[in-house]
């Protein structure tokens, strides 16, 4: 597991060569505090994507993984992700940079709920997070938003055998359930009941952080195919006049 990566390139593997076996994922820009996993092509193939993608881990390319949260509690999951794939006998490497982000002690600006220790914001924001993913993963479809004067709110119901509609306040880390109905019917009588005005159909527009790890989540660009020893001089040619 690498360190954050330079700005001027978006992405940087500052990690020296380990063995086959070792990921590592690095944090890196647009979505600055978010952790990739970068794993050599001989890694065995039963072991590429072992649990990440389960801890939604997004897959960039074909040896390329990247954990963005719109919490921003990369660093911590990714140490979590890294005690897991220890356990399965696999071997990681933690660069000193990433390891710096983990042993950091920070918390929010203006946390709307001052009283509550470091473990229980990281408790509350990694609920907020599972909401996120849920609605990403087409898991909790929302019916409608509204703006209730001060944060975003919403009423939505989970797709499944164990279906219930719910109603959601609070944006990004701090979005969280605030109430639950029997039925989509009721949860959307409930809310137009008291946001009427405000009312619009569908989610909301994405927030920054929503936005930035979207991007954050795009794949990799295909490397270009070698090319042949005739093709090689002209191909470095077009490379330097572009």
């Amino acid at each position: 597991m690498a360190g954050p990566e330079g700005p001027a390139t978006g992405r940087r593997d500052d990690t020296p060569p380990g063995s086959p076996s070792t990921p590592r994922p690095p944090r890196h820009p647009p979505h600055s505090s978010q952790c990739r996993d970068r794993r050599p092509d001989r890694t065995p193939g039963p072991h590429r994507h072992t649990g990440l993608e389960a801890a939604n881990w997004t897959v960039l390319a074909d040896n390329v993984l990247v954990l963005v949260r719109v919490d921003h509690e990369e660093p911590y999951w990714a140490q979590d992700a890294a005690k897991h794939l220890t356990v399965a006998g696999i071997t990681v490497d933690i660069t000193p940079r990433l390891r710096e982000a983990i042993d950091e002690e920070w918390t929010w600006a203006s946390y709307p709920m001052p009283w509550c220790t470091r473990a229980e914001i990281r408790k509350i924001s990694n609920e907020a997070q599972k909401i996120h993913d849920d609605i990403r993963h087409g898991q909790l479809l929302i019916h409608a938003h509204a703006h209730d004067g001060h944060t975003t709110v919403a009423v939505g119901t989970y797709l499944g055998a164990n279906s219930k509609s719910v109603y959601l306040h609070g944006e990004d880390h701090l979005r969280q359930i605030a109430d639950t109905f029997d039925s989509p019917a009721q949860a959307l009588l409930a809310f137009e009941e008291v946001h009427r005005t405000e009312m619009r159909p569908g989610p909301a527009p994405l927030t920054d952080t929503e936005r930035a790890a979207a991007e954050a989540r795009t794949p990799l660009p295909l490397p270009l195919p070698r090319p042949s020893p005739n093709q090689g001089a002209w191909n470095s040619r077009l490379s330097r006049s572009t």
